[in-house]
């Protein structure tokens, strides 16, 4: 297999570092960014069925200001215990917001429902969490099938057996000194579309197993969604920038990056879908951040790092696991 071209990386934002923790008993595991001297932060959630960790805390009104890391994982709501594992290893190294004698690392967290493929009660813990700040490192991660993108599949919405692989993905530019970057842990009820083609490159699987029919053309012609379909879903993901934004303005980003999940998944945000999107600025150019230019940088690498994480994604095909190709199997 001819290795899928780069299309960049979240760490392409000078100072985050980024590591995976991949369960080798089950397809799942967590994802966290780390910026242990502080980053500013947004977040917005779409989907109606969220799991998530301190997201209060990011609201323009609180006064937390900064952020010491960001998790993503799979596991359903049991994930969100991961982030334990990252408090005691920024705690451990002196990192926090400093409050009285003590230091408390904020480290708000999101997480996917991946508990379909294998034993559910196998999920990301504390010491999934700590595993993967000790893998973090300022290279490009690996992507596809690996920490938060373990086990996200897209195009459940007629049932998982005629879904495809999901995982995670990164992209970035730099436009005007500026860089904007995003990672995404796509685990879609919908289809991913190629915004470029109108194409759909993962997704639901017709009766034969090989054809991807359009989920939304399907429904147009009658199809109907399985009737059991909670929890199933989620997109996860992190748009990033070296820019200086206050906590109102990373929010905004937060809010407009979403438009890159409404490009690339079709459908999005749905009932079952807890999507959720954080922005993180660093301000380490030095240059005060154009929410019009980086709302469209932050949309752009969206929909690009959703195209890399299927594309990157490696089929499943497991004893007692759903059959599931990846897009470069079809």
């Amino acid at each position: 297999m001819t290795p899928l071209p780069r299309r960049g990386s979240i760490t392409d934002v000078a100072g985050l570092r980024v590591g995976h923790f991949t369960d080798a008993r089950r397809p799942t595991g967590c994802t966290v960014l780390l910026c242990e001297q502080g980053a500013v932060a947004g977040v917005d959630v779409r989907g109606a069925a969220p799991g998530t960790r301190e997201t209060d805390l990011l609201n323009p009104v609180n006064s937390v200001q900064q952020v010491h890391a960001l998790l993503l994982s799979g596991g359903s709501a049991f994930g969100l215990d991961a982030a334990s594992g990252v408090m005691r290893w920024l705690d451990e190294r002196g990192h926090g917001f400093k409050v009285g004698p003590a230091r408390v690392p904020i480290v708000p967290a999101a997480v996917l429902f991946d508990l379909w493929l294998g034993d559910p009660s196998m999920r990301p813990d504390a010491a999934a969490g700590y595993a993967a700040c000790e893998a973090a490192s300022d290279e490009p991660p690996a992507e596809g099938c690996v920490g938060a993108g373990a086990g996200a599949t897209v195009g459940k919405i007629f049932g998982i057996e005629r879904a495809m692989k999901g995982g995670i993905g990164c992209a970035s530019v730099k436009v005007g000194g500026v860089t904007v970057a995003a990672m995404v842990a796509v685990n879609a009820i919908g289809d991913v579309i190629d915004p470029a083609t109108g194409q759909v490159v993962a997704g639901a699987r017709g009766e034969d197993g090989r054809c991807r029919i359009g989920i939304a053309q399907a429904m147009l012609r009658g199809a109907l969604p399985a009737r059991h379909l909670t929890g199933m879903a989620t997109t996860i993901g992190i748009v990033a920038t070296d820019a200086v934004l206050d906590k109102v303005a990373a929010t905004k980003m937060a809010q407009m990056s979403h438009d890159g999940l409404a490009r690339s998944i079709n459908p999005v945000h749905t009932l079952t879908d807890g999507d959720v999107m954080f922005a993180l600025a660093t301000g380490a150019s030095g240059l005060p951040g154009n929410l019009n230019l980086l709302g469209v940088l932050a949309a752009e690498v969206t929909a690009q790092a959703v195209l890399r994480a299927v594309r990157a994604a490696v089929g499943l095909d497991q004893a007692g696991l759903p059959h599931l190709p990846a897009a470069r199997d079809l």
